[in-house]
């Protein structure tokens, strides 16, 4: 199959998938080869089809019966990578892992795993944490994750850092090389691990300690067909774990912002590298016209260092011809930028980390969500405030009426 192209492999496998036929072992076999190719330029598409034409999809449904799906395709690709490791193994134990069951021994360490998206560990994985605290107090709770996921949380004064770096867009080899060392450092007697469908377990299948002590919060499937919200879904799930009722999302950065009497509204205009989560031009340009109309201080995140992000946020503002103590650009960590939105007014954006920020520390928010691949992922990843928040549903929109809804959501 050396003439057909990953994405091609990968569609026949997803179209199998989404149908619930048996995929053919060759072509599985065909994409995970040249996924695991020792020659980067050929292992590189192979990889990016892999997680985000097959992994990402099946996961972006939120259909309880694709968990099934994935867990015996994947466990397959960690055979084919890690031969010491069983797909029938695998299975069994991921079986046995996603069961939800209360937590019935008191660890002397508690692992919560990262899920390595900014956005989800704000929404998610803080609401372990939180909960692990409240649960165990005389515990070492750790947040296992990349160091700028755990920067969102460094000052907490009751939380350890265990350092595990994944890259997000690495090749196959290089995000399941974590395993060992994770298996080692988790693998403690009397220590608990808490995964919230984390990319560091590949979604609850490695095995990083005895399944007893593996509590996966499966949140592909956990509220089957209701129309609640991640956040919502982890503190009833914590409620049948760990028995903790009123658990909440936080976060704890080590940067503070004060711009005294000036109104700031910060603005993120990131997808997280997903091009179908932006609005068509000119509508940034004229977001940001918009929100500077109003009084006070309007603060956009530029994204990391030479991103597209970072052009696109960079032209945006040049667009609006307006200076820089109207429209300001903030060049920094996510976690700076987090502090930023601590001390805003208004925060406004696409669906991206910045508006589980905001929802977490109830600031006033407005997300134009684009890009979602059904009903229920638009459901799960709403953001969940107990501020005012509007969620504005671009599909089928164009940019005029997107920015007409904008401005009938801001405040007063």
């Amino acid at each position: 199959m050396e003439s057909i192209a990953p994405a091609e492999l990968a569609v026949e496998l997803l179209n199998h998938c989404l149908r619930g036929s048996q995929w053919p072992q060759d072509v599985l076999q065909a994409l995970t080869d040249d996924a695991l190719d020792e020659d980067e330029r050929l292992a590189a598409p192979a990889t990016r089809a892999l997680f985000s034409i097959l992994v990402e999809r099946l996961a972006d449904l939120f259909e309880p019966a694709l968990c099934d799906v994935y867990a015996a395709l994947f466990s397959t690709v960690i055979e084919r990578a890690l031969p010491e490791l069983r797909a029938s193994g695998l299975q069994a134990r991921y079986r046995q892992v996603r069961t939800v069951r209360p937590v019935t021994f008191d660890p002397e360490n508690v692992f919560v795993l990262s899920r390595v998206t900014l956005g989800a560990d704000i929404a998610v994985t803080s609401i372990l944490l939180d909960a692990a605290r409240q649960r165990f107090p005389k515990a070492r709770i750790w947040f296992a994750g990349p160091k700028k996921a755990w920067e969102l949380f460094e000052s907490s004064p009751y939380l350890h850092h265990l350092p595990v770096a994944y890259g997000r867009r690495g090749l196959l080899s290089d995000r399941l090389a974590v395993f060992h060392d994770l298996r080692k450092a988790l693998d403690q007697p009397n220590s608990l691990i808490l995964d919230p469908d984390s990319r560091l377990t590949q979604l609850g299948l490695l095995p990083v300690c005895p399944p007893e002590r593996h509590h996966l919060f499966e949140s592909r499937s956990y509220g089957a067909d209701s129309l609640a919200s991640l956040p919502q879904l982890t503190r009833q799930w914590v409620r049948e774990t760990l028995g903790v009722e009123d658990a909440q999302p936080w976060l704890h950065p080590k940067f503070q912002y004060d711009f005294g009497a000036q109104s700031v509204t910060t603005v993120s205009l990131g997808v997280g590298e997903n091009p179908a989560k932006r609005v068509e031009d000119p509508f940034e340009s004229e977001l940001l016209t918009l929100l500077a109309s109003r009084p006070g201080l309007v603060m956009v995140d530029a994204g990391a260092p030479g991103s597209e992000e970072e052009e696109r946020v960079r032209r945006a503002i040049e667009s609006t011809g307006l200076s820089a103590d109207r429209i300001g650009l903030h060049e920094g960590s996510f976690a700076s930028f987090a502090a930023m939105i601590a001390a805003s007014e208004l925060y406004a954006g696409y669906d991206s980390a910045g508006q589980h920020v905001a929802a977490a520390l109830g600031i006033p928010l407005i997300t134009v969500f684009a890009g979602y691949a059904s009903e229920r992922m638009f459901a799960r990843w709403r953001p969940d405030s107990p501020g005012p928040s509007t969620v504005i549903q671009a599909a089928y929109q164009n940019p005029q009426d997107l920015l007409a809804a904008v401005r009938a959501a801001l405040p007063l």
